[in-house]
């Protein structure tokens, strides 16, 4: 069985260097299963999911052992399902949480059951979610297949209820099969999203990093994309952009090496 961790290791880390802190142990609180990791750096805390537990567990930036989270968000009232992405948008003091066919809105200092602020019904599942608050955008990747791909849909960062997407990004020209993880960068106004094609395949060109900008609608191919040989991806999951380094982090599932670092001149 998995153990459940979270390493932080130096941002030019490489080969088998060791991390400086390992966040473990029940205290803890984490699952084996993590498939979002949010940073908050105005309030120096991160953020993951317990989809076992239904809970987002929020742990302070320098946490490190059998450390507990600061706050747990979980029960009833919440509606928390086992959703395993979540996003952080420090500047308007929210956590978003996809369930289902839903998104979640919590206060960023929400703890224990209690009942989301605000939900959007009806938006999409199975994929990757990001905040825009220079914007005002929501982002939300969809989940699919090759006979039924999924799409990135922009909504006011304040839509609730039965409320539209803005703008929609799908079709053969985009290549998006699942868009599974996703970043923004708002001072240019670029999406990175992970596609690492229909769950369970490999298709080889068909897995890669696309990067769409927030204007983009309907069926429009990446504005430029990380893929091929040279990259080295197989299957990428994760995506983090680092702005100030012109770098992009990719974590790829199928790698023996968990992370691969690529620079971008956009």
């Amino acid at each position: 069985m998995a153990h459940a961790q979270i390493a932080a290791f130096p941002r030019l880390a490489k080969e088998n260097m060791q991390p400086n802190r390992m966040i473990s142990g029940q205290g803890t609180l984490l699952a084996r299963t993590m498939h979002d990791i949010r940073y908050d750096a105005i309030h120096d805390e991160f953020l993951v999911n317990n989809p076992f537990a239904y809970a987002i567990l929020v742990f302070r930036g320098g946490t490190n052992g059998e450390e507990p989270p600061v706050r747990v968000i979980q029960g009833p009232k919440t509606k928390i399902g086992d959703s395993s992405r979540l996003e952080v948008d420090p500047v308007n003091n929210e956590i978003l949480l996809p369930e289902g066919r839903a998104v979640l809105v919590f206060n960023r200092t929400d703890n224990g059951d209690v009942a989301p602020k605000r939900e959007l019904r009806d938006a999409g599942s199975g994929g990757g979610i990001a905040v825009d608050p220079e914007h005002n955008l929501l982002l939300l990747g969809s989940g699919g297949n090759n006979k039924n791909p999924g799409r990135i849909r922009m909504f006011n960062r304040t839509a609730s209820g039965n409320d539209k997407p803005l703008r929609e990004i799908f079709g053969p020209k985009s290549g998006i099969v699942r868009a599974l993880q996703m970043q923004v960068h708002p001072p240019t106004g670029y999406i990175a999203v992970t596609q690492p094609g229909e769950s369970g395949t490999f298709v080889p060109g068909g897995t890669f990093v696309g990067f769409w900008h927030i204007s983009d609608n309907g069926d429009v191919p990446p504005r430029f994309k990380l893929s091929g040989p040279k990259s080295t991806l197989i299957k990428p999951r994760g995506v983090a952009i680092i702005p100030q380094y012109k770098e992009v982090v990719v974590a790829d599932m199928s790698l023996d090496r968990k992370s691969t670092r690529l620079n971008s001149s956009h």
